[in-house]
């Protein structure tokens, strides 16, 4: 993609993981290793400080609400296979730690006391897409005033992987790492930013290519929260998916409107895109 100008500057965003194919990686290429190791570290005298802040947002935004999300550690990469290590986090200590005005704060004792100055944060993975239609537009959203995040900015459509998705009959809250399958966590990473895709734009999955993984971008405005962000091909042109996102999915409530830019113009209306996205679509653009 053309939304290259300007990036490496971008204090917004930075690269955890780019992938070094071109083509990106596949399913078949992507593995995890998921250990409670690899979950937040405790400050005993910070979690009531997450409390309080979790409360405060919760009064300024009906639509917010707490779930599992899966922690990302670290990655590695051998022999043509990308690890990436997780443990388990949630929506609230992810508001209370990285999107806190203290964040800064809590980057800097994980450095002292661990030397890894995400230790103290809740770093949940996100996804993202960079959604392609047939006839070679991609697909951008306004975010609207109701969302936690980035309100009024143009995005990607994405999310996260969810937990609760991978375990069946256990209470969200109760969900541990020894209930999470290797295999179905893979599967979940790869199947949510379909599933993101279906319910935010109104796309059928059917009409969605298998995505490929692109890398991991890291937004900076949220101290450094990773997002893995893949490729996706759909088989309708702008026009239907115009059509499918006026009529409204399962979370339409999430933007206001629709943006398509064709790819190789991308470069011509770079300025006033690049001013108004929003970091996490930054670091997809960056990595197509």
């Amino acid at each position: 993609m053309a939304l290259k100008k300007g990036m490496d500057e971008d204090p917004d965003i930075s690269l955890m993981f780019q992938c070094p194919f071109k083509e990106g990686l596949t399913q078949d290429k992507v593995q995890v290793d998921i250990s409670s190791k690899y979950n937040r570290r405790v400050l005993p005298s910070y979690e009531q400080k997450i409390e309080e802040i979790w409360g405060e947002r919760c009064l300024e935004n009906q639509w917010l609400f707490n779930g599992a999300k899966f922690r990302i550690h670290s990655m590695s990469q051998e022999n043509g296979i990308l690890t990436f290590c997780l443990g388990l986090t949630d929506y609230k200590d992810y508001i209370g730690t990285n999107w806190s005005k203290d964040s800064s704060f809590l980057q800097q004792q994980g450095l002292e006391d661990f030397g890894d100055s995400q230790a103290y944060l809740a770093e949940p993975l996100g996804v993202g897409a960079m959604l392609q239609t047939e006839d070679g537009y991609f697909v951008f959203l306004r975010r609207s005033q109701q969302v936690a995040e980035a309100a009024g900015q143009v995005d990607i459509p994405g999310g996260h992987p969810e937990p609760k998705a991978v375990v069946k009959n256990i209470p969200e809250e109760a969900i541990r790492v020894e209930h999470l399958s290797r295999e179905l966590v893979v599967q979940e990473l790869f199947s949510s930013i379909l599933g993101e895709i279906r319910d935010e734009v109104n796309i059928p999955e059917a009409c969605l290519s298998r995505p490929v993984l692109l890398g991991v971008a890291q937004n900076n405005r949220s101290a450094g929260r990773p997002s893995a962000e893949f490729y996706v091909r759909c088989k309708l042109t702008v026009e239907e998916v115009r059509q499918n996102y006026l009529i409204g999915g399962p979370e339409a409530h999430e933007s206001t409107s629709i943006v398509f830019v064709k790819a190789e113009d991308v470069i011509l209306t770079e300025e006033w895109l690049w001013k108004q996205l929003c970091p996490s679509a930054k670091g997809r653009s960056e990595e197509h």
